[in-house]
C-alpha cells in the first residue's frame, strides 16, 4: 500500500520540502527585516579576524595548572557552548588565558569573559532604590512641609511605597501546574524597595537610641528586632521617634543569627555600609571584590537600579548541572511565547536549595522571599520563591527576551571559576587564513562538484539531470540552514566547517548512486522502468540510512571529544548528512518516480540511463537468443500482496528447443 502512495503522490511529497524551504527562508527574511539576521554565513576567526582578549588570574599565591585548565574549560563554554561560534580559548604562558572571539562580539559576550568569579545563592534581607538620596536638612521652624509653600521640594519625605514599579522574576518548579499552598505570582512587583530597615529619615529626625539601652532579650529576637513599631525602650513601648530611625532597625551586634535570611546579619556596619552604597558608580557593579561565603554582603544589581543586603552564602554555583533558557509552556503542554530559565542541580545542590526555598516560602514577604543569584558579587538576578522547590528543578520566569534569558542561563550553568580574572589587554586581530584561503576551499569544492556532475551525466545519461537537481536541492537548503544558524545560535563558517561541506557533496552523491544502481539492477532483472523504481527504492533507502547513520554517528564522535576547528567540521558533516536525508526521501524519490511516468524513461531510451539492452537485462539477453531486433519492454504488473517481490515481478521467457 505505501508503494502505491509514493507513486500515487509524489507532488505531494515535492510540496512538502517547497513548504520547508519556504518557512526556512521566510524566517531568515523575517529575522533579516526586524532582527539581526544577514544573507550571508557569519565567518570564523580564521577568516575574519576578530578580538583578542588576555586574561590575568587576580589571585596571589601559587596557582596549580588543574585550576587553569578548568577555567580554560569553563570559560570555551561560555563564548562557545554550541561549539560553533569557532572562538579559541588557549593558555598562554603558565597562568594567563588568551581568548580570541571572531567579529566584533557584543558587549554581553564580553562580559561572559570578564565575569569570571565564583556563582552563588544568597538570601534576600533587603533591597533597596540603586542611588544614595540627599539627606534632606531639618527646617528651623516645626513647620508642615505641605503648608508651607516656601518649603523646597528637597525637604519633603520620600515614601518607599512610590519607587517605580517594574517587572519583577520570579522562580517555581519546573512542573508548569501551580502546587496547592503556592504563594500568588509576585509579577510586577516593586523591584525596587526601602524595607523598615532601610527606610529613610523624615526632614525632622529624632535622636538615635542608645544602643546599650536595648533589652538584650529583644535584641536577640529577629521577629521583634525586625518590627519598627518596637523602640528601644525595655518597657516594650513603641516610641515612633526612635522607629524612624534606620539605625533602631537593625539588631543588636549581640544577635546571633540562626539561619540565611535573619535580619540578625544586619550589623550597624553593613546598615551604615548599604545606606553609604552607591550602585551608580561604576566600581558598584564592576564586582570583582572579596567577599566572605559566611559573612553577609552589601552589593548592587549588575545595571545598578537596586541595592542589596545579602545572607551568606546557602548553595554554590558548582551545585548547578544544567540551565537552559526556553520557551514557557502551559500545563497543556502548549508554548505561552514567554522566555524563562529553567534550572537543574545536582543531589546536594538540590537539598540545599530545597531547604532554602522552603524557608523562604514560609517568610513570604518580600523581599525576604527573594533570593540572589550573585555573580562575581555582583546580583545578576533576584527572583521571589513562589512555592518550595524541593525536586532540584526549577524555573525562573520574568521580564525575559530570548538573549536575556540565554545569557542568564550560560551565567548559571557556567559561572563556577576557581579563579578571577581581569582582563590585562584587549586589541583586534587580523584573519589568520583571510578570503584567499577561503576561495581556494570553495575552487576546491566546485571542481569536485563539476568533477560529480560530469561522472553521473557520463554514468547514468539523462538520470544524471537528477543528479544535479538534487545536488542544487542540497546547496540551498544547506545555505538557508546555514543563515538560520549564525542568527540564532552564533555559528560562525570556518575552514574547517567549508571542508565538511566538500566531503558532504560526496556523500549525498553515494546517496543518489545506491539508488540508481538498485534501480538499474532491477531493470536487468527483467522489470519495467515504472516497477523498478518502486521496488529498487524499498531495497535502496535501507543501504541509504544505513550509510549516512554511520556517517552522523561519526560527526556526533567528533563533535563530542574535539575542540575548536575540528567541531565546525563535525557540525557541517552532520549537517550536511541529515539535509542529505531530508533531499533523498523528499526531492530524488519523487522526481524519479515522475521521470518514470513519461514516455522516454519508461521506453528505456537509450539516452535514459535505463535501457535494457545497455544495461544487458534478461529481456535483452533473451532476445538475442531469439534472434530479435530488438527487445520489447515487458510490462509486469506490481506484485500481488501475498507474494514476495522478486518471484512475481520476475518474467517467464520460454525459450524454443
Amino acid at each position: 500500500m505505501a508503494t502505491q502512495q509514493n507513486r500515487s503522490h509524489p507532488w505531494r511529497t515535492l510540496a512538502t520540502l517547497g513548504a520547508l524551504l519556504a518557512i526556512l527562508f521566510g524566517v531568515v527574511a523575517g529575522g533579516w527585516y526586524w532582527s539581526t539576521a544577514q544573507w550571508t554565513p557569519e565567518l570564523a576567526l580564521d577568516l575574519q579576524g576578530g578580538t583578542q582578549l588576555i586574561l590575568e588570574p587576580e589571585t596571589e599565591g601559587e596557582i596549580t595548572g588543574e585550576a587553569i585548565d578548568q577555567a580554560i574549560q569553563i570559560i570555551r563554554q561560555r563564548v562557545n557552548g554550541s561549539g560553533v561560534s569557532e572562538a579559541e580559548v588557549t593558555r598562554q604562558g603558565t597562568s594567563n588565558i588568551l581568548v580570541a572571539l571572531p567579529g566584533e562580539p557584543d558587549e554581553e559576550t564580553r562580559n561572559l569573559v570578564r565575569q569570571s568569579a565564583q556563582l552563588t545563592f544568597r538570601p534576600v534581607l533587603v533591597e533597596g532604590q540603586g542611588f544614595v538620596l540627599p539627606t534632606p536638612e531639618p527646617s528651623p521652624a516645626p513647620t508642615d512641609p505641605a503648608l508651607d509653600p516656601s518649603a523646597p521640594p528637597s525637604a519633603a519625605i520620600v515614601d518607599p511605597s512610590a519607587a517605580p514599579v517594574v517587572p519583577g522574576e520570579t522562580i517555581a518548579p519546573l512542573d508548569p501546574a501551580t502546587p496547592p499552598g503556592a504563594a500568588p505570582s509576585t509579577q510586577g512587583r516593586p523591584a525596587l524597595r526601602l524595607p523598615a530597615a532601610a527606610s529613610l529619615p523624615p526632614a525632622d529626625p529624632a535622636p538615635a537610641a542608645d544602643p546599650s539601652a536595648v533589652d538584650p532579650s529583644v535584641a536577640a529576637d529577629p521577629s521583634v528586632a525586625a518590627d519598627p513599631s518596637v523602640a528601644a525602650d525595655p518597657s516594650g513601648a513603641a516610641d515612633p521617634s526612635v522607629a524612624a530611625d534606620p539605625s533602631a532597625v537593625a539588631p543588636s551586634s549581640a544577635a546571633v543569627p540562626t539561619d540565611g535570611s535573619d535580619l540578625a546579619w544586619i550589623t550597624p556596619d553593613v546598615q551604615a555600609e548599604y545606606e553609604a552604597l552607591d550602585c551608580f558608580s561604576d566600581s558598584a557593579t564592576s564586582g570583582g571584590f572579596e567577599a566572605a561565603d559566611d559573612e553577609p554582603l552589601v552589593t548592587c544589581s549588575t545595571n545598578g537600579a537596586a541595592k542589596y543586603i545579602l545572607g551568606p552564602v546557602e548553595v554554590s554555583g558548582e551545585n548547578v548541572s544544567d540551565a537552559i533558557g526556553a520557551l514557557e509552556t502551559n500545563s497543556q503542554g502548549f508554548t505561552t511565547g514567554a522566555w524563562i530559565v529553567q534550572l537543574d542541580f545536582d543531589g546536594e545542590g538540590a537539598e540545599q536549595f530545597g531547604e532554602i526555598t522552603q524557608r523562604l516560602f514560609d517568610i513570604g514577604t518580600p523581599p525576604r522571599n527573594q533570593f540572589a543569584i550573585v555573580l562575581d558579587n555582583v546580583v545578576v538576578s533576584a527572583p521571589a520563591v513562589q512555592s518550595a522547590i524541593l525536586g532540584g528543578q526549577a524555573q525562573i520566569t520574568g521580564d525575559f527576551t530570548q538573549e536575556s534569558s540565554q545569557t542568564l542561563a550560560s551565567q548559571l550553568k557556567f559561572g563556577a571559576l576557581p579563579i578571577s580574572f581581569q582582563v590585562q589587554t584587549e586589541e583586534q586581530i587580523s584573519a589568520t587564513l583571510g578570503d584567499e584561503q577561503l576561495q581556494r576551499g570553495l575552487l576546491a569544492g566546485a571542481i569536485g562538484l563539476v568533477l560529480v556532475i560530469v561522472y553521473s551525466l557520463i554514468q547514468y545519461r539523462a538520470l544524471g539531470i537528477v543528479t544535479i537537481a538534487s545536488l542544487a536541492a542540497v546547496a540551498v537548503l544547506t545555505y538557508g540552514a546555514l543563515l538560520f544558524l549564525s542568527w540564532r545560535q552564533g555559528y560562525r563558517l570556518s575552514l574547517a566547517g567549508v571542508a565538511g561541506l566538500i566531503v558532504a557533496i560526496g556523500i549525498t552523491a553515494d546517496s543518489f548512486i545506491i539508488y540508481f544502481e538498485r534501480i538499474r539492477d532491477e531493470i536487468r532483472d527483467g522489470r519495467t522502468v515504472a516497477t523498478a523504481v518502486e521496488v529498487g527504492w524499498e531495497r535502496a533507502r535501507r543501504t541509504v540510512l544505513a550509510s549516512d547513520m554511520v556517517s552522523f554517528l561519526a560527526a556526533i564522535v567528533l563533535y563530542a571529544l574535539a575542540v575548536g576547528g575540528v567541531r565546525g567540521f563535525a557540525f557541517t558533516l552532520g549537517l550536511t548528512t541529515l539535509i542529505d536525508l531530508i533531499v533523498v526521501f523528499l526531492f530524488t524519490k519523487p522526481v524519479v518516480t515522475l521521470l518514470s511516468r513519461t514516455r522516454f524513461f519508461a521506453s528505456g531510451h537509450p539516452l535514459s540511463g535505463f535501457d535494457p539492452e545497455h544495461l544487458g537485462s534478461v529481456v535483452a539477453r533473451n532476445a538475442v537468443r531469439t534472434g530479435s531486433n530488438r527487445p520489447r519492454p515487458v510490462r509486469v504488473s506490481d506484485p500481488p500482496a501475498n507474494g514476495t517481490a522478486a518471484q512475481s515481478a520476475r518474467p517467464t521467457t520460454e525459450v524454443p528447443s
